[in-house]
């Protein structure tokens, strides 16, 4: 794995306020901010205005986010979850198959398009993780 984990917050179509709130607090800059509309995935109408991914960064304070898709509700307890990036095939599919054993997944290991393989599971324990390998 590389680094540490990142937390990765998820708003209910707030996000864009959140990263200004966060940058008028903190300083740090805003970066790869794309909406569901920009991205090549299918979206309602009502949805392409929502971030489907930005990056917060002020030092070595580092945080992504997201906006909900419209009929995934978010609540306090699955608002924030750890992102993982990896190096190899073979370490992804080595802690997502023990994530799931006792976990639930909230979408399987699979191509995206963004140019990685990606999965996202909830733990025995409640905490959610991202997990990410980006493809050369």
């Amino acid at each position: 794995m590389k680094g540490q984990a990142t937390p990765y917050l998820m708003f209910n179509g707030n996000a864009k306020e959140a990263l200004e709130y966060y940058r008028e607090v903190f300083g740090g800059e805003i970066s790869n901010l794309q909406t569901y509309g920009e991205a090549d995935y299918p979206t309602p109408p009502e949805a392409n205005d929502r971030i489907i991914h930005a990056q917060f960064k002020k030092d070595e304070l580092f945080i992504m986010v997201s906006d909900a898709f419209p009929d995934n509700g978010v609540e306090v307890g699955n608002n924030i979850s750890l992102a993982l990036e990896f190096e190899s095939q073979e370490e992804i599919q080595k802690v997502y198959d023990a994530l799931r054993e006792k976990g639930t997944v909230h979408m399987e290991l699979q191509d995206t398009f963004w140019g990685a393989k990606y999965a996202k599971v909830k733990d025995a324990f409640g905490v959610i993780w991202d997990l990410n390998l980006q493809k050369a």
